[in-house]
């Protein structure tokens, strides 16, 4: 899945968020790995109305963002100064939740499906926060929710910071599990409670890391039994990258998509995948990385016959 107005914003050259990284993955994806064709790409036909946001999000948050009139305290929090308050912001991150709503969709469709954006999973109902606006995770959970398409998700976090927003968006809930595997170290300072949360130490490495997930995840698919898996795949787990804290090498990425597509498959649960995190100057280096997990769907949709 993918939209145009993914990288459209212009931040400063020297902004530490990759804006055109959102564009360099699903060219490189097309005309360099030749995993897809044109064809395969989806874009959403539509950006989500505010009633829909509107299941997570406070309106009066919505109505403030919509119009660029956030306050300069919730700008801060966001992360991106006075591009905040551009038009062309505000359509990408709605256009952000319209794509990981399609993945969900595509995902229950044909068993998996994968984002070239989405898990902006800091945003909160009321605000912002790291680089974060709207939760695309928690409004597209909300939404098949309340359309009955599931009536569990679990929402798979293994971005190297915790996913503090959804966790307290969704705390106390029995129909969505919010599974966190994060550097404890690492932002934001103050956790929030997901279902389950996993804080690793710095410097982990891919033995142990990939223990901890081939532990964990099969336990939460069996014992709640979700009909969907919300998968977040930060890579900035990754040992190169400029904000993590974590030590996983490219194979390590490789081993962990095929490892979390695999499993949720082999369980019957169909996995939408989001590109999450990811933090790096040569961007050609940091699409690569994401498009380990596009790599990993392409192949288990054959072996799994999907």
């Amino acid at each position: 899945v993918y939209h145009p107005a993914y990288s459209a914003p212009q931040v400063p050259a020297n902004h530490r968020f990759p804006m055109q990284v959102f564009d360099r993955i699903p060219h490189r994806l097309v005309h360099h790995h030749q995993l897809a064709i044109p064809q395969q790409l989806h874009c959403p036909p539509l950006l989500p109305p505010d009633d829909m946001l509107a299941l997570v999000h406070c309106p009066e948050y919505l109505a403030a963002f919509s119009t660029g009139a956030l306050d300069e305290s919730r700008v801060r929090r966001i992360g991106f100064g006075a591009v905040t308050h551009t038009a062309a912001l505000v359509e990408r991150t709605k256009a952000e939740v319209a794509g990981t709503l399609l993945t969900a969709r595509l995902a229950l469709q044909h068993g998996v499906a994968c984002n070239t954006a989405g898990g902006t999973h800091h945003a909160y109902r009321a605000h912002g926060s790291g680089y974060c606006i709207l939760n695309d995770l928690a409004v597209t959970s909300e939404v098949l929710l309340r359309e009955g398409a599931v009536s569990r998700v679990l929402i798979l976090d293994l971005d190297v910071h915790q996913g503090d927003g959804t966790a307290s968006i969704f705390e106390g809930r029995s129909d969505v599990y919010t599974l966190s595997v994060h550097c404890e170290s690492n932002f934001p300072a103050r956790k929030q409670r997901s279902t389950l949360d996993i804080g690793l130490a710095d410097g982990v490495a891919d033995a142990e890391y990939l223990r901890v997930v081939a532990e964990v995840l099969p336990s939460v698919l069996s014992s709640f039994r979700p009909d969907l898996v919300l998968y977040d795949a930060g890579v900035d787990v990754h040992v190169d990258d400029e904000l993590g804290r974590l030590a996983l090498t490219d194979d390590g990425l490789r081993r962990r998509e095929l490892l979390v597509l695999d499993t949720c498959l082999t369980h019957g649960v169909p996995v939408a995948g989001y590109v999450g995190g990811g933090y790096h100057e040569d961007l050609d280096v940091l699409a690569d990385r994401h498009i380990w997990l596009h790599w990993a769907a392409q192949r288990m949709w054959y072996d799994h016959k999907l």
